[in-house]
């Protein structure tokens, strides 16, 4: 969970690219920007959403971890990370789609990518 605060700062806080046009240093924006974020969807594969934000019943460690995150704290090993997916599969690509992103790490089932010099052309 805290991976993904990261990303989510790290975007709203980007120097550059689109999420920096996106974001202006609005979470709400970088949230809600279309097609990003699965919690935040009403429909999901043609489906309706089960784990939309509004159906959860949030739990202190998920407001501890996003005051944390708008304190300014990351994890480091995740560099200046703007995305994340799961691969559903052992091997991580080297690049996010595009080549915006070059993989950084993965935690769990997940894959997060930093940014390349391409992505700030975005």
């Amino acid at each position: 969970m805290r991976a993904v605060a990261s990303v989510v700062m790290n975007r709203v806080n980007a120097p550059g690219g689109e999420y920096a046009r996106i974001g202006k240093g609005s979470l709400r924006n970088i949230i809600y920007q279309k097609g990003q974020f699965d919690c935040v969807r009403e429909i999901v594969g043609g489906k309706p959403n089960n784990q939309l934000v509004y159906n959860m019943s949030p739990e202190q460690i998920h407001y501890d971890i996003a005051e944390w995150a708008i304190l300014g704290n990351r994890l480091t090993n995740l560099g200046q990370a703007l995305w994340y997916f799961n691969p559903y599969k052992p091997e991580c690509r080297v690049n996010f789609p595009s080549k915006v992103g070059e993989f950084a790490i993965r935690i769990g089932d997940h894959c997060f990518y930093n940014p390349t010099e391409y992505y700030f052309e975005t």
